[in-house]
């Protein structure tokens, strides 16, 4: 949505049909496109987020075309299936070796493993 636009016409139209299609899909993109994000496009995107708080509406800023559609392109990429599957387990992954790799963590199993030894 271009914020100029939404500016002139007051938005009510532009909310109605935003509360629609966050009512049918599961995952909403919103990206709010300005060519400068200043205290007035700040102020549109937070009562947006606030009017759909608890929603599965993500607000997004965007400066021009072309970000918007390498967004809209990373969006797509990290909805398909396939890739939600790699990134969940890269995820986890990467998760594992910050615990095993992790101080604390090797502290409270070095303290286990003597509370184990001093009770048998």
């Amino acid at each position: 949505a271009d914020t100029q636009d939404l500016f002139k016409t007051g938005g009510e139209l532009f909310l109605g049909r935003t509360e629609k299609f966050i009512n049918v899909h599961r995952n909403s993109f919103l990206l709010l496109s300005a060519a400068l994000h200043g205290p007035k496009e700040w102020d549109l995107m937070f009562r947006i987020q606030k009017r759909f708080l608890g929603s599965n509406l993500r607000v997004i800023p965007v400066h021009n075309t072309a970000e918007t559609v390498k967004l809209m392109l990373t969006i797509a990429k990290i909805t398909c299936k396939p890739h939600i599957d790699n990134i969940r387990y890269r995820m986890l992954m990467a998760k594992a070796q910050i615990i095993d790799q992790s101080p604390v963590w090797k502290m409270l199993h070095k303290i286990q493993l003597d509370c184990n030894l001093s009770t048998n």
